[in-house]
């Protein structure tokens, strides 16, 4: 219902009671508001271990991990990679973006929560002409209007709450997406810069193969020339040469496509990256043995599926308050006059003061099925988030089994390369001295290579798990001691 009224004098003591009587009623009304619909969020509870397997050697305990985490690896170039990655990438500029926008969504949900007021101005003109056996025409009539207006909606049953609440629980999980792709963007190139220094240090090695290729396949065409030796010795020789330098021009190959990704992914194209090698640089601690499973609470992708969970949980109300009766106040304030400068003076006060109430009585069950929606969505939210912790549990334990395991295959490599190179010297020896053909030689150059080839290789691998593992841990980790290491 609305009443209104107009006059030549200011707000008399009939205004100024109905505005006491409807500040009165907004009170009361916000007063009985009952709790939000809708359910209150709680937690799941994890179905995870207690702990990880234990797998990490507990001598390395004593060294913590850091939110820069790819720092510990002593790299200059890496740092600064890494850093343009951070700034340059488009996916990280993109995720930025997503996050100011969810920040601009809930400054506009929580705007709901306060009465919006419009000023509003209007003018016209208007004449009156009366037909009939004495025709009359009223003079022109000035109309002009100034006046503020609001409406409110009183939330009694928590729609516009929970919904500035699934706003901020979206804000949070737009914060932990960006997160999320830093980490992603971070390890992406890390580990590219790993790839690209693995094969920087395989060029060395294979250079060195072509080198002692060559200088063979002059002995031998010494050799045969002086007739010592037979063509099948020098063919051979010829060929193993030919290989190491096909091998040379495939690894340059992947060389320039690795610098390609590097530039792309630090917003640099491009980027030329100089030589280096992936045995100069240390291999980062492990975390202590025995890291509770609760630290993947800290992971931003699980954090960011549960403040989806949150989101999710909120809209449930909203969708569930839409069936409610929607209990609204409007008022307005202002001054007519027909002239302009009378209008703020000697112009007439014009007020109004609404209450509505608006109850859906059929909707053939639409707003029942945006409940139901609502629902079903918070259950997939709920599925998401045991299943991004069950994927965080299991990417920590293959990080930590895969890093104990390359560890300890390098040892072996190790060993394999110091045989193979004392094999290459006796077969050298042995050719020379005339007690074995080319053959057995070649085959002992070939061990040697391989078994280098595949120490670096290894190292890749080591780096590769250890990125993997920091990535895993959401960039850190805290002991049992409570020591910190890494993000909080």
């Amino acid at each position: 219902m609305t009443r209104a009224a107009a006059g030549a004098a200011p707000l008399g003591p009939g205004a100024r009671r109905a505005g006491r009587a409807a500040g009165a009623l907004a009170l009361l009304l916000a007063g009985a508001a009952c709790a939000p619909m809708g359910p209150d969020y709680q937690r799941p509870a994890h179905t995870l271990p207690e702990r990880f397997v234990d797998l990490a050697p507990a001598a390395e305990a004593a060294s913590p991990l850091r939110p820069d985490w790819w720092k510990l690896y002593r790299d200059p170039g890496l740092d600064a990679l890494v850093d343009a990655a951070l700034a340059r990438n488009a996916d990280a500029r993109i995720a930025i973006a997503q996050l100011e926008e969810a920040q601009a969504v809930l400054r506009e949900a929580q705007a709901t929560l306060v009465p919006q007021v419009d000023l509003g101005a209007s003018a016209s003109r208007s004449r009156v002409t009366t037909l009939g056996t004495l025709p009359t025409t009223v003079p022109l009539r000035d109309d002009r209007r100034l006046a503020l207006s609001t409406a409110f909606e009183l939330d009694f049953w928590g729609r516009l709450r929970r919904g500035a609440e699934a706003a901020q629980a979206q804000l949070l999980a737009s914060g932990y997406a960006r997160e999320v792709v830093a980490l992603s963007v971070a390890g992406a190139a890390t580990q590219a810069w790993f790839a690209l220094r693995s094969v920087d240090a395989q060029i060395v090695v294979t250079r060195e193969t072509l080198q002692v290729r060559s200088e063979s396949l002059d002995v031998v065409r010494a050799r045969a020339r002086g007739g010592v030796v037979s063509d099948l010795d020098l063919n051979q020789a010829e060929a193993a040469r030919a290989d190491a330098a096909l091998q040379l021009v495939e690894l340059e190959r992947q060389r320039a496509a690795l610098e390609r990704q590097l530039g792309a992914l630090s917003g640099q194209p491009g980027l030329g990256v100089a030589a280096g090698d992936l045995r100069s640089v240390p291999i980062p601690p492990l975390p202590p043995a025995g890291l509770p499973s609760s630290l993947l609470d800290r992971r931003p992708d699980v954090r960011q599926a549960e403040a989806q969970l949150q989101a999710a949980n909120a809209r449930i109300g909203v969708a569930r308050a839409s069936m409610m009766p929607t209990i609204s106040l409007t008022g307005s304030l202002g001054g007519q006059s027909a002239e302009l400068s009378d209008l703020l003076r000697s112009g007439a006060r014009i007020w109004s003061l609404g209450f509505g109430l608006a109850l859906p009585v059929f909707d053939a069950g639409k707003l029942q099925a945006r409940s139901d929606q609502a629902e079903a969505r918070q259950r997939q939210a709920l599925a998401s988030y045991q299943r991004a912790s069950e994927n965080a549990y299991r990417e920590v334990g293959d990080a930590l089994s895969n890093s104990e395991r390359s560890a300890v295959a390098e040892n072996d490599l190790r060993t394999r390369l110091d045989a193979a190179r004392n094999v290459v010297r006796l077969a050298r020896a042995r050719y020379e001295n005339g007690y074995s053909g080319y053959l057995e030689l070649l085959d002992a150059m070939r061990t040697q290579n391989d078994a280098e080839l595949a120490l670096i290789r290894n190292r890749q691998a080591r780096f590769s798990y250890s990125v993997d593992l920091m990535k895993a841990l959401g960039g850190g980790w805290r002991d049992q001691a409570g020591a910190a290491g890494g993000q909080q």
